[in-house]
């Protein structure tokens, strides 16, 4: 059974950063696609960022990581602004067909 635990959310000012962490349980990342995705108030779900099997981290304003020993991934997000206020979910195998964990919410206020 797979499961996905996302951790790290919570309330922080703009312009703040915040690390978000999934542990995933009953796969192996390391051959997975891995994926943090956000679903915004009264929005549809959106890609926040993803990272294909081989590749440690993709880089920007949020950083994708994983770290197949711990079969963990992370999200490094900084700069953060109000619209980034969001659930966000950890995602292994895509966004068709793949699993998803329970959500984290981060609100970006002061």
């Amino acid at each position: 059974q797979v499961r996905l635990v996302e951790s790290g959310g919570g309330l922080v000012q703009p312009g703040g950063s915040l690390i978000l962490s999934c542990v995933a349980s009953g796969r192996n990342i390391e051959i997975y696609e891995m994926g943090w995705y956000r679903q915004p108030p009264g929005k549809q779900r959106e890609t926040v960022a993803t990272i294909p099997p081989g590749v440690d981290a993709v880089r920007g304003r949020f950083t994708i990581s994983r770290d197949n020993t711990k079969n963990m991934v992370y999200l490094q997000m900084n700069s953060l602004k109000p619209e980034d206020t969001a659930v966000y979910y950890c995602n292994l195998g895509g966004e068709r067909g793949g699993y998803w964990g329970q959500g984290t919410q981060v609100t970006v206020s002061s």
